[in-house]
C-alpha cells in the first residue's frame, strides 16, 4: 500500500496544482472519480496486466469509457498514465488528490459506520459535532457494518470514536484479562 502511494503521490500532487491554478478542483474530482472507476474494474485490471495491449491501446480504451466527460488535460494524464504502466495507480491518485482538496478547502472527510443506516438527524448531529471539535467543515460519508451489533464509529483523518458495542465488549475484555 506505501509503494501505491509513494507512487501515486506526485501525480495527484501535480494535478491538484494544475486543478488549483485553472479553478477546476470539482471538475478533476468528478474527472479522476470516473477514471479510477474504469480503470478498478476488474476486467480492465486484466487488460492493464496484460501484454496483448499496447500503452496507446490501453490510453484509448480508458478515455473512449470515459468518453467526453474527461477534457484535454484528464485525456493527457490518462496517456501519460498508460506510457508509464501507472493506470493501475489511477483510484490511489484519486483518493490523494481528494485529500489535497479537502484540506485546501478547509474541509476534513469524516466516515460514519453504524450498525443501522443513521437517520439524517444523526448525521446532522455527528457533523455538528465533529465541526465543533476539529473546528472545521465535515464532508460525512456514511456505511452499515452489522458486524458492529450497534452504535457507531466515526473516523475523521488520525481521529477514530469507536461507540460501538462491539468496541465497547473488546474494552471490557482487555479490563478484565489485566
Amino acid at each position: 500500500m506505501a509503494e501505491l502511494t509513494t507512487i501515486a503521490r506526485p501525480y495527484a500532487q501535480a494535478i491538484f496544482e494544475l486543478a488549483q491554478s485553472e479553478g477546476t478542483l470539482a471538475q478533476w474530482s468528478d474527472m479522476l472519480a470516473l477514471a479510477a472507476a474504469v480503470a478498478g474494474d476488474p476486467q480492465i485490471v486484466a487488460l492493464i496486466d496484460s501484454p496483448q495491449l499496447t500503452e496507446a491501446q490501453l490510453s484509448e480504451l480508458v478515455t473512449g469509457i470515459c468518453g467526453d466527460r474527461l477534457d484535454a488535460h484528464g485525456r493527457n494524464v490518462i496517456r501519460l498514465l498508460a506510457e508509464n504502466h501507472r493506470l493501475a495507480v489511477l483510484p490511489e491518485i484519486a483518493r490523494l488528490y481528494e485529500q489535497r482538496r479537502s484540506q485546501a478547502e478547509g474541509a476534513v472527510h469524516a466516515e460514519l459506520i453504524s450498525a443501522f443506516a443513521p437517520t439524517a438527524e444523526q448525521q446532522k448531529a455527528v457533523i455538528e459535532a465533529l465541526k465543533k471539535r476539529l473546528g472545521r467543515d465535515i464532508q460525512l460519508q456514511c456505511s452499515v457494518d452489522a458486524a458492529l451489533l450497534g452504535g457507531a464509529v466515526v473516523r475523521a483523518g488520525d481521529l477514530v470514536i469507536d461507540g460501538s458495542v462491539r468496541g465497547r465488549l473488546a474494552r471490557l475484555g482487555t479490563a478484565l484479562s489485566h
